[in-house]
């Protein structure tokens, strides 16, 4: 087997001076900063319900750990972050893959529900075929924004039992308490900028549900809708069993679960992230001993620049591979 080689100690993130602001931090990162391209081979899970999941991996060297992410809201294999990480895993020789959320791999999934932050179910079937793929390695599970709160949800759910699948594990940027993360994106400058984006891609694909399953969803109310708040009771709500969207954002936050996690875990969020306020960030007494919290004043939302201008994302892969090397939390 060939030996894995530790990450160089990373130092606190820190953003350019150059750079200032969670708003640009965020926006100038995932549009303009350059990451590598990566080359996937795209495996599909068949699932027992009659829908599927795909899988995009990179290969590494057989005995190597495995690096399972799971995307945010409206990602994919190709957003910048998963292209960042997975290149720095595939460099070190280690197995890497992409977890695509039903509906999220390029193709509209098959049955009418769709996937949500507290689909913590689907988290552990796709970690489940992960570990099948690799049994004897240890696997590191990353999440990044809604897909680190499903994973930090299914972590706290699973308590002790997590370690049968998961050795450590890491969230970056997750809405903890999606209320305050709902309420933050519906108003002003977010609601312009960041929700209208998410609720052009997510509203279409609503719509193709409500022509292929009629009488399911209200397809003019979903045309009108312009806030998170209106998709998640219209859509989200109604697809997987909740009252409104406010039910939703209470049973699904994965803020009251980390006291649960045994599982070493890193939480990243930056206290300027434009998408949750500072003040719904835990403390340490919110979380258990095996959760380390990392709250940087600075980085955005899923960001983290840093570098001479024109910048790289070089620091949250880096912190992240230095917490999968380390031997404790």
């Amino acid at each position: 087997m060939m030996a894995a080689m530790p990450a160089l100690a990373v130092a606190p993130y820190t953003a350019p001076a150059w750079l200032p602001g969670g708003n640009l931090q965020t926006i100038y990162t995932s549009l303009f900063v350059s990451v590598p391209k990566v080359e996937y081979q795209r495996e599909r899970l068949e699932l027992p319900d009659g829908d599927f999941l795909d899988f995009d991996w990179v290969d590494g060297v057989p005995g190597m750990p495995v690096v399972v992410l799971f995307h945010g809201l409206e990602g994919n294999s190709q957003s910048f972050y998963a292209r960042d990480l997975m290149h720095r895993v595939k460099a070190r020789g280690w197995h890497g893959v992409v977890a695509h959320f039903r509906g999220c791999s390029g193709e509209d999934n098959r049955l009418p529900r769709a996937y949500f932050a507290g689909d913590s179910a689907d988290i552990e079937t796709m970690l489940r075929h992960v570990k099948s793929r690799h049994p004897d390695t240890p696997l590191y599970a990353v999440g990044v924004s809604l897909g680190g709160n499903a994973l930090l949800k299914w972590l706290g759910e699973q308590g002790g039992a997590a370690a049968s699948l998961v050795d450590r594990a890491a969230a970056v940027s997750a809405p903890l308490d999606l209320a305050a993360a709902g309420n933050a994106l519906d108003r002003g400058f977010n609601r312009a900028i960041y929700t209208a984006r998410f609720l052009s891609t997510l509203k279409a694909k609503a719509l193709a549900k409500a022509e292929r399953f009629p009488g399911l969803l209200d397809a003019e109310a979903i045309e009108a809708a312009s806030t998170f708040r209106e998709f998640d009771t219209l859509v989200t709500a109604r697809l997987h069993g909740f009252r409104d969207a406010d039910d939703y954002w209470v049973k699904v936050s994965s803020k009251p679960w980390l006291k649960s996690i045994a599982v070493p875990t890193l939480v990243i969020n930056a206290k300027n992230d434009p998408f949750l306020p500072a003040e719904a960030l835990p403390g340490q007494a919110d979380v258990s001993a095996a959760v380390a919290l990392e709250q940087p004043d600075t980085g955005g939302h899923v960001a983290f620049p840093s570098g001479p201008f024109p910048g790289n994302a070089d620091w949250l892969p880096a912190r992240l591979l230095h917490h999968f090397d380390a031997t404790s939390p």
